[in-house]
């Protein structure tokens, strides 16, 4: 299979990663609802929707936000301010989610934790979101930089490069069953496990960003790695928390 992969149907060219975006947010949401009927729910049906609306608007601003922040020099001219509107990213999706359930929780007062729920159908969504960024090869920016190592692989313009999308593909997969297997052993308080998957996913992400091609701007990192260190300090007081846990253990 040639590296981007761009299918042809009815003599058309197919988007797969666009596909597989949409089949992502259908098969997550699916998976969601799936979990919750299997679970007792404490917050009620209608703070929950409020919950999710606030998520949504919270990761469409975020998403657009930080792809704007990973061009902030780009010259604005139409074709590069509609690419612009165009550019999202997950890792402002999240973070930008969680503020707009954060901002929804205090509108309709409501005090129970609100993550757990959705942290597995968000790992299958990025999961098939991911296939779709290595499908695309060098069409989308999530390619590595060029390397010698044994995993290298030409995505599509005959340089070996790391393929970062499955790094992530491998790294979502052991996310997976890490965060299963903490669920079903650890009596967690309500809310932890969507901070542990924020965690990780956000240190992972951070690490990563060294294997991409980003023109760094702020201390050496990328506009994704300094919002992976505003995560963390986000999520501070729960960190040392859990860390003094572990310890006492």
């Amino acid at each position: 299979m040639k590296i981007p992969f761009e299918p042809i149907l009815f003599g058309y060219h197919i988007n797969i990663h666009l596909i597989l975006e949409y089949l992502a947010f259908f098969l997550a949401f699916r998976y969601y609802i799936y979990l919750r009927k299997g679970s007792v729910d404490s917050i009620s049906s209608l703070n929950r929707l409020s919950i999710i609306l606030g998520a949504a608007i919270g990761a469409l601003i975020g998403s657009r936000l930080m792809g704007f922040l990973e061009n902030p020099l780009i010259e604005f001219s139409k074709e590069n301010i509609i690419q612009l509107l165009n550019t999202k990213t997950i890792m402002g999706g999240l973070f930008g989610g969680l503020l707009g359930v954060e901002l929804a929780k205090k509108l309709i007062g409501e005090k129970q934790s609100s993550g757990d729920l959705f942290v597995f159908p968000i790992i299958l969504g990025i999961f098939i979101g991911r296939i779709g960024c290595f499908l695309s090869g060098i069409n989308e920016f999530t390619y590595g930089k060029q390397t010698s190592f044994f995993t290298g692989m030409d995505l599509g313009d005959g340089i070996l490069r790391h393929p970062t999308s499955l790094y992530e593909l491998v790294f979502l997969i052991f996310l997976f069953f890490f965060l299963k297997y903490i669920k079903n052993h650890f009596n967690l308080k309500n809310g932890n496990l969507f901070k542990v998957f924020m965690l990780c996913y956000f240190g992972f992400r951070f690490c990563i960003e060294f294997l991409k091609p980003n023109v760094f701007y702020v201390f050496g990192l990328s506009s994704i790695q300094i919002l992976c260190i505003i995560c963390w300090l986000y999520y501070h007081s729960f960190t040392v928390k859990l860390i003094d846990s572990l310890k006492v253990r």
